[in-house]
């Protein structure tokens, strides 16, 4: 895949979710205040909270699309780890923010009646944020960009909150007026699990910490299947954006030439761009294999 295409594809799915995020806050800002919900109008303040937040993944892709300059020789990649640590930090405070609403609610004990309005609203949410947070996995997870996961876990969230909501404002429809905080409450602690997930992951990359194993061990097979290769020494890789910069230490027989060692490095390279579309870079060393090394770092 291009990197133009990856980027284009990835563009796409924010969006769509930033015109959704949209149309469901208008909605369910209206529906809260006309059908007389507190947690349906919570529901759409959380939304443009969400708006706001893929607003920002949007401008984190605009930059992170950029390639590699003098100032930057690496990608601006970092930038989509950034921004998901921000859609993060939303998540988060959305929980907080419904957390104190909902003991406030109850320390109080006023618990009105909510229209239908507001019930088809919650139940409508649900409905158009589960396909958002499936439509985004799917894009997010081929192409390995962590600010499209971040926005997807945020979509599930909204998923989540407004089965609570849905809970909360049928039994208040219903007549038990206090199911509408007690819900809210318990959704929030589900909530700050999502971010919670989601600022770990992506402090990780922020900090050039290892992808899966599994993918390591990939990439190392396909390295010692190239002819003249005797063994990987050492492998690893860190995220930058939606792709991945791996750094091989390959050993070959001592007496081979620099034309013939540089040969087979780039071939192991090729085959690795071949394999993985999400591999950036491949940066090789070579050592000979008839002897033990000393690797010599700093860090």
């Amino acid at each position: 895949m291009l990197r133009s295409d990856r980027f284009n594809k990835a563009d796409r799915v924010i969006r769509i979710g930033f015109w959704a995020n949209a149309v469901l806050m208008v909605l369910k800002l209206a529906a809260g205040h006309y059908g007389h919900s507190d947690a349906v109008f919570a529901d759409g303040v959380e939304s443009a909270c969400d708006f706001i937040a893929i607003g920002m993944t949007l401008i984190a892709l605009k930059v992170g699309r950029k390639p590699y300059d003098s100032d930057h020789p690496y990608g601006h990649g970092k930038v989509e780890s950034l921004s998901a640590i921000f859609v993060s930090l939303v998540i988060a405070a959305t929980g907080a923010w419904i957390l104190y609403g909902a003991t406030t609610t109850m320390l109080e004990g006023h618990y009105a009646t909510p229209a239908l309005v507001a019930v088809v609203a919650a139940a409508g949410t649900i409905v158009a944020k589960e396909a958002l947070y499936r439509y985004s996995m799917k894009v997010g997870g081929s192409l390995g960009s962590p600010a499209l996961l971040a926005i997807a876990k945020d979509h599930r969230k909204d998923a989540i909150t407004s089965v609570a909501t849905l809970v909360g404002v049928g039994g208040a429809y219903f007549g038990v007026g206090i199911m509408d905080p007690i819900a809210a409450g318990l959704t929030s602690f589900f909530i700050f699990h999502i971010g919670y997930h989601t600022f770990r992951t992506s402090a990780h990359e922020l900090m050039d910490g290892q992808p899966e194993q599994s993918l390591l061990d990939a990439i190392s097979h396909i390295a010692r299947s190239v002819e003249g290769v005797d063994q990987v020494h050492e492998i690893r890789a860190r995220h930058s954006g939606q792709y991945l910069i791996v750094d091989l230490k390959l050993e070959m027989p001592p007496e081979m030439t620099v034309k013939r060692s540089h040969d087979i490095a780039t071939e192991v390279k090729r085959r690795i761009f071949e394999h993985f579309s999400n591999v950036g870079d491949v940066m090789i060393h070579i050592n000979p294999s008839d002897e033990p090394h000393e690797d010599l770092i700093r860090l």
